[in-house]
């Protein structure tokens, strides 16, 4: 059960911010023959992002890497603001919010590594995955019970689906 602060936390919700590898994907890189990168994605954790931006809340995905089939994710999901190769990810997500009108207080980010500490600082309502990073789990006002590519995402989808006004 969450306390009332962290509830209102997660109503006070109008973006969804998600870092990729370890968080959307279990962190595992697999190399076909070709050299290409596959990456496996856990199917409810889409279906959450689908119900939450169904819900009216913004879906950001800001990812470092910078692969096809993470295009393809992104577009197989319709998020709107879906961003690769991106290595300063506040000035991104800032960037999102000054075009949509919502506040950083108003972004929950969930990740799992130490490039996104800088982002976690500044937001509303960070959340690591259960497999993170120390750091990332002492930055975050929530850890995930699942880890990433594992259920982690739809868990927090389905928390700001139940605390959403």
């Amino acid at each position: 059960m969450l306390d009332a602060d962290l509830i209102a936390k997660f109503r006070q919700v109008k973006l969804l911010s998600l870092d990729l590898d370890g968080t959307l994907t279990d962190g595992g890189l697999y190399y076909a023959e070709d050299g290409s990168e596959l990456r496996k994605y856990f199917v409810q954790d889409g279906f959450g992002i689908v119900a939450v931006m169904q819900a009216g809340i913004e879906v950001a995905l800001i990812t470092q890497s910078d692969t096809p089939s993470i295009s393809r994710r992104i577009e197989k999901l319709k998020i709107r603001h879906g961003y690769m190769g991106i290595h300063d990810k506040l000035p991104k997500l800032q960037e999102i919010c000054a075009a949509t009108g919502i506040g950083l207080h108003e972004v929950c980010h969930v990740a799992d590594d130490l490039n996104d500490l800088e982002l976690m600082g500044a937001i509303g309502l960070p959340v690591a995955v259960a497999n993170a990073r120390p750091q990332v789990k002492k930055a975050a006002v929530y850890i995930t019970e699942a880890s990433g590519g594992n259920g982690a995402v739809r868990e927090v989808c389905d928390l700001l689906l139940e605390y959403r006004i």
